[in-house]
């Protein structure tokens, strides 16, 4: 439809400026022609001028047998068809054709209408009115020209005449020129023009098709591609916003509304999310704590009766301390939909740890799996909560049992401090564009963290990248593969603000450099190269490594695929099909991001996997 369109546009200018220059070279042509005869009818003039001068005594001394050698000598000369002479009454005196001498003419015939006019006397009209055009006997044109001869003094006192001195013209020199030439260089001139019109014509609609095409067609095609892929979804779909005219502010506007429809979209999935976690939280908070209340009334009554034997006591304090727990999860559970903050204080690790392994090794003991502690001695108290933190060591502890199964396997638990250099560790977590634009883009997630959306331009092509929000990682994902070396010049996808840093180069490679502000820690660069892994971060890296402890559940399950290594942190996203809400990993992964501190997970199919949590030991700003 869009083809059908455009050559109609094309179509309809072509005929307009067809019937403009075919206008324009039939007035061209007439006035081509006009001129050839102008200068036709001068040239004609000027011979019968010549003739006049040149048989001036041959006529004023009656000499007739040199008269007629001097008329038919000039009548044989190339281009001239005949000269003849008239007396006042229309008889033919002499001629280059001997054979019409004597011969009369009507007076309003072609040689003697300019001259004899109705009821008017012989006279000499203007050179204009004596100039006609008409065929020849071989239909080919003629132009002949008459001019009257005068009567003059010498020839009513010469003895020789009979003219008196009242009588103004004694007769009329006709003189006929052929007009051969002159039609072919019309005829040729008529070739040329319609040449060139012809060239015109086509080099106008070529240069219509090729505006066409560049102003219209492709914008055009641009939003009708870009219109589908949203109507099928993807609303991280831009289209090039390089025109200056109408369709320019169409491509910008359609660009923005898909990034206020991506954005609710966003917006829409995370409150139903939270409002699924909000309504299941509060079905569980009925649900349990009723009889949670019971269990927990009921061992608290029994541990009071037991001070006499230990190991029902010790039994029991640990039902009453999960009981409170398991309470604990159900407030927990609705503080993560209500992103309530931790009750931080100073937290040992390892005692996290042995209290998260005491209520799990049941469950591993019946899974045959082997549990290894290995807590390093004398680790730093982090500041943190610690029913959250036992919570994430739980989630953690029975994601690695479900992922080992019923064969048995082994897990281990270790702690240990570390000082972490920024490379490759630190999130980017606030990130904005030279004008403010936030650059996060919460529906696109690399390893669970907001991607950093940025628009990316090379060679006329326009894509959409999500950079890795961690710095010193490269798992950038593109609407569009740029081939490997490529330059390419980056920009704010919302308001199209350039990144590009004047003056920056990659010390790798010298590629031009962009970047982007994260508020209070100052511009991360990045190169513009495809496939150069630099980055710079001047602000995180001025402090050093990171002082930090470290958390480690290995295990030797089954692993996560590659393609869900992005999503397991996702609320109800789950590999367990339906052994698993898809709450536990979500949950663990707000925990750790509320006490500023990172989750990692390394993973491979068939031998296992190994998450890392790592806390700051000071309190996070």
């Amino acid at each position: 439809m869009l083809t059908r369109i455009g050559t109609q546009v094309i179509l309809g200018v072509a005929l307009v400026t067809a019937v403009t220059i075919g206008v324009v070279a039939v007035l061209i042509i007439r006035a081509h022609e006009a001129d050839l005869i102008a200068a036709l009818s001068r040239s004609a003039d000027q011979l019968s001028e010549t003739v006049k001068s040149s048989t001036y005594y041959d006529m004023l001394e009656n000499r007739r047998d040199s008269l007629h050698r001097v008329i038919e000598t000039i009548g044989r000369q190339e281009g001239i068809e005949r000269v003849r002479i008239f007396n006042k009454d229309g008889q033919i005196m002499f001629s280059s054709a001997p054979a019409e001498i004597g011969r009369s003419l009507d007076k309003r015939a072609e040689a003697c209408y300019a001259c004899h006019a109705v009821d008017r006397a012989l006279e000499k009209p203007p050179i204009p009115e004596r100039i006609r055009v008409f065929h020849g006997p071989n239909g080919t044109r003629v132009l002949g020209i008459v001019n009257p001869i005068q009567n003059q003094p010498s020839c009513w006192s010469a003895a020789c005449h009979a003219h008196t001195a009242k009588q103004s013209v004694l007769g009329v020199l006709d003189v006929t020129v052929s007009v051969a030439e002159v039609d072919r260089q019309i005829a040729a001139g008529k070739w040329q023009i319609v040449g060139l019109a012809a060239a015109a014509i086509a080099a106008s609609s070529l240069l219509l098709w090729w505006l066409n095409r560049r102003l219209i067609l492709r914008p055009v095609e641009a939003l009708a591609a870009g219109t589908r892929r949203v109507a099928e979804g993807d609303l991280t779909t831009s289209i090039p916003e390089s025109a200056t005219h109408e369709l320019g502010g169409l491509a910008r506007a359609f660009n923005k509304m898909t990034r206020r429809l991506a954005e609710t979209q966003r917006q829409l999935t995370q409150a139903d999310k939270l409002a699924s976690v909000g309504r299941l939280a509060a079905g569980v908070a009925h649900e349990i704590n009723n009889p949670l209340t019971g269990v927990l009334t009921y061992a608290s009554l029994l541990l009071k009766r037991a001070e006499g034997n230990r190991e029902l006591k010790e039994d029991l304090e640990v039902i009453v301390r999960e009981t409170k727990r398991c309470r604990d999860i159900v407030k927990g559970l609705l503080d993560f939909a209500r992103a309530t903050p931790p009750k931080s204080q100073p937290t040992d690790l390892n005692e996290v740890a042995r209290r998260a392994v005491a209520v799990v090794m049941n469950q591993l003991a019946l899974n045959r799996v082997a549990l290894t502690l290995d807590l390093a001695p004398g680790l730093p108290q982090v500041t943190a909560d610690p029913n959250q933190m036992q919570q994430v060591m739980v989630n953690l502890l029975v994601n690695a049992a479900d992922a080992i199964g019923e064969e048995g396997g082994a897990i281990t638990v270790s702690t240990q401090a570390a000082s972490v250099p920024p490379w490759g560790t630190t999130p980017i977590r606030k990130v904005t564009c030279p004008t403010g634009c936030d650059l996060l883009d919460p529906s696109v997630r690399i390893g669970g963290m907001p991607a950093i959306r940025v628009s990316r331009s090379w060679d006329g092509q326009i894509a959409t990248v999500h950079l890795d929000p961690v710095y010193g990682r490269f798992n950038h994902l593109a609407s569009q593969a740029s081939p490997d070396g490529q330059i390419s010049v980056f920009a704010c996808p919302r308001c199209r603000e350039a990144l590009t840093l004047p003056g920056g180069r990659c010390p790798r490679c010298e590629a031009p450099t962009f970047g982007v502000r994260s508020p209070g820690a100052g511009l991360v660069e990045f190169c513009s190269r495809t496939g150069c892994h630099w980055a710079r971060w001047e602000a995180v890296e001025g402090k050093g490594p990171r002082p930090c402890a470290e958390l480690t559940v290995t295990d030797t399950g089954v692993g996560i695929p590659p393609e869900d290594l992005g999503r397991i942190f996702e609320p109800f996203f789950s590999t367990k099909e339906t052994r698993g809400a898809g709450l536990g990993l979500a949950v663990t992964w707000g925990i750790v991001e509320a006490h500023g501190g990172r989750i990692e997970v390394v993973s491979e199919v068939g031998k296992g996997s190994r998450f890392t949590v790592r806390l700051p030991l000071k309190p996070a700003a």
